[in-house]
């Protein structure tokens, strides 16, 4: 029986950067005589405006002109999905509890100077709700330089939260939200640079539950969606669900196969089909726009 189209909400959200530890001055000890060398000046600045044009983001922003594909014969229960924005794979169903994922963070590739960026989170709710509770990493290329951060965010309560300003390509990376009734834990940890890593319990109430993701996004702003950062490929591992009192892995639930293309109809990633287990997969930049 085929399923109907699903109609996604756009989630306007403005990102929050906490300022406290982030020295963009360079300053010397007393009496030292050696100065800031102008690279590092410029890094520094660069790095500030890096940050400002962050905090307009948007992160769990859902298109609204998605597409049902034909599903693939070969994996039962999957339906493919095309999205302006979303990459990945998605369960839906009733009662979700905690959603997994361990990554390398990707390198970028940034060779234009226009802003491009990418997400790459896990989460509860957001694919057919408008509520989402998620958390993961972000790259932002700004003047042709890769920024990585780690982030949180519980949508409509609060903004986006951004945590960690130190990450790298290479970093190990492993992202969960777990629910127990109303509290939502949210973690991400950096075990390469552990100061980006961070958990936090907030409080959602009365939110659907109703589905658990694995994304990689293309973020958006004030104009739009921005183009899509040449992250290469992500490879999400070991990727797993609780629904109900049933834990498992992505094909254990409804598994839909997300493809992001842009208006034309292209294709900005290629979303690869699941391992043997079913909790693998990676997604493959394409173009920008």
């Amino acid at each position: 029986m085929p399923r109907r189209l699903r109609r996604f909400v756009l989630y306007p959200i403005a990102a929050v950067i906490p300022v406290a530890g982030l020295t963009l001055g360079l300053t010397t000890s007393a009496g030292a005589s050696s100065t800031a060398s102008p690279a590092a000046v410029k890094a520094a600045a660069a790095k500030k405006a890096a940050i400002s044009e962050f905090r307009k983001l948007n992160v769990g922003k859902h298109g609204t002109a998605h597409k049902v594909g034909s599903a693939k014969k070969s994996v039962k229960g999957l339906t493919q999905v095309q999205s302006s924005n979303w990459a990945g794979y998605a369960d839906t169903g009733s009662n979700f509890s905690k959603v997994s994922v361990s990554y390398t963070e990707p390198t970028a590739t940034c060779n234009s100077s226009a802003d491009q960026l990418a997400a790459f989170w896990v989460g509860i709710d957001g694919y057919s709700s408008s509520s989402v509770e998620q958390d993961g990493t972000m790259i932002e290329c700004y003047q042709g330089t890769a920024y990585h951060y780690t982030w949180w965010e519980m949508y409509p309560t609060n903004a986006v939260q951004v945590v960690g300003q130190s990450a790298a390509a290479g970093d190990s990376i492993t992202a969960t939200v777990t629910r127990s009734g109303s509290s939502y834990a949210l973690a991400v940890t950096d075990s390469t640079h552990p100061s980006d890593s961070f958990s936090t319990t907030q409080t959602g109430s009365g939110l659907a539950n109703s589905s658990a993701e694995w994304i990689a996004e293309a973020p958006s702003g004030s104009s739009g969606l921005y183009p899509l950062a040449n992250f290469g490929t992500w490879t999400a591992n070991s990727a797993s669900m609780t629904e109900g009192s049933s834990t498992g892995s992505i094909s254990s639930g409804t598994d839909d196969e997300i493809t992001m293309v842009n208006g034309s109809g292209q294709d900005l990633t290629t979303t690869g089909a699941l391992n043997s287990s079913g909790n693998s997969f990676s997604v493959k930049w394409d173009r920008s726009s």
